[in-house]
């Protein structure tokens, strides 16, 4: 166990001694910020709208109409912030030269791979944390549901954990990071937009290949809805991805 906090440590120490990590952090809560405010903006224009409606329009509610908006965006910007984040999580270990001095420590596979999972989930926890401010506003404004705020930030911190797997398997097979981040992106777009690209098909085994994807699991999360197929589907997910990329760095000890 202290092996793998080391690791984990020396991971989440090695995003803020580099550029990649803090334009990673930075670019999230700008971006996520932007966002925040602009549909902020729009929601209370429509309400105002609303209140003055002479004919008494439908009340605009701050969980189904801000918060799927604002969160839907957030999945989009962790599509591109994960791979940016993971692909340098062994590639850069077989630049530096350390890789090889890892793999010679009396730590096993399990234990490297785990420790460097944890360091990039911390770093993502503290990206996280630096957007809490929104919620701050939100209650300080309105009165959103605790249980969907909750369960939007449980989904998204799952969807990045699955990002991070996803992209971490991508590091461990090449050296480059360019290519890392290509197909890690590749990979969870898809896996993302499949729910929504088999919708209507009739046939069992596409129906089947739609519970693969991520998109419906983290929409209804959001919605507060914590099911436990759900909590299944993500822990299964994210222990394949690990497990393979554990299979790959063992490989490196047999060569």
């Amino acid at each position: 166990m202290k092996a793998i906090l080391a690791i984990a440590r020396r991971e989440l120490d090695g995003y803020f001694a580099s550029p990649v990590g803090w334009i990673a952090l930075c670019g999230f809560v700008f971006i996520t910020g932007f966002f925040f405010t602009f549909f902020l903006l729009q929601f209370n224009q429509y309400a105002v709208s609303a209140a003055y409606d002479p004919y008494g329009g439908a009340a605009l509610d701050i969980n189904e109409a801000l918060l799927p908006m604002l969160f839907g965006n957030w999945a989009v910007v962790l599509m591109l912030m994960c791979p940016a984040v993971s692909m340098r999580i062994f590639s850069d270990d077989v630049r530096q030269r350390s890789f090889e001095l890892l793999l010679s420590s009396p730590v096993g596979s399990g234990a490297i791979v785990l420790g460097k999972f944890l360091g990039a989930m911390g770093f993502l926890a503290v990206t996280f944390a630096a957007t809490l401010y929104q919620p701050a506003v939100l209650y300080w404004l309105g009165d959103p549901d605790p249980g969907v705020l909750t369960g939007s930030y449980l989904s998204m911190m799952l969807y990045a954990a699955c990002c991070i797997a996803v992209g971490m398997l991508a590091s461990a097979f090449t050296q480059s990071q360019i290519i890392a981040f290509m197909v890690s992106f590749a990979s969870i777009l898809v896996l993302y937009l499949l729910p929504w690209v088999v919708e209507g098909a009739s046939a069992d085994w596409v129906v089947a290949l739609g519970e693969l994807g991520m998109g419906a699991h983290i929409e209804e999360m959001a919605k507060g809805l914590v099911h436990t197929q759900d909590l299944v589907y993500f822990a299964t997910f994210i222990g394949v991805c690990l497990f393979a990329t554990q299979q790959r760095v063992e490989s490196f000890r047999w060569r």
